[in-house]
């Protein structure tokens, strides 16, 4: 049993990486390079899209984490699993102070009513994004090395 809990927390967190790390060197790029209403809409709606999945899978992710590492506390590896958790912390917390403000803003643009800094403020999310996605990846390579 403790060995599908390691196999899923890989996988539930290995999945989530990949999805951020596609939005951030994908999707944000593609829509960038559309015209600016088609732009800010794909944002839109991504931010709509996302910001409704997303809080459950960097909460699950933390909860499978915490499991894992309380569930194995005498085993090797567990070192790497905390420190993975702290990480996911660090990554839900960034996404609390900093990317969901923007992007609770930014959902809500269209064409007639986004302000005129938006594209300042999408980048903004967009450097933001990018330190998380490094701070996830890492997450994800410590669980992933705690399986050794």
């Amino acid at each position: 049993m403790f060995s599908a809990l390691e196999v899923v927390t890989v996988v539930v967190v290995g999945v989530m990486v990949g999805v951020e790390f596609s939005v951030a060197f994908v999707v944000n790029p593609i829509l960038n390079g559309l015209p600016d209403d088609s732009n800010q809409l794909g944002r839109a709606h991504g931010g709509r899209m996302l910001g409704a999945l997303m809080p459950f899978w960097y909460v699950g992710s933390l909860v499978l984490s915490a499991v894992w590492a309380i569930a194995g506390w005498h085993r090797p590896g567990t070192g790497l699993v905390v420190l993975a958790a702290a990480l996911l912390i660090v990554s839900v917390i960034m996404s609390l102070l900093l990317l969901v403000p923007i992007n609770n803003r930014g959902k809500t643009w269209t064409p007639e009513n986004r302000p005129g800094d938006w594209k300042e403020q999408m980048n903004r999310w967009d450097r933001y994004h990018y330190v998380r996605v490094a701070v996830l990846i890492a997450a994800f390579a410590l669980l992933a090395a705690a399986l050794t």
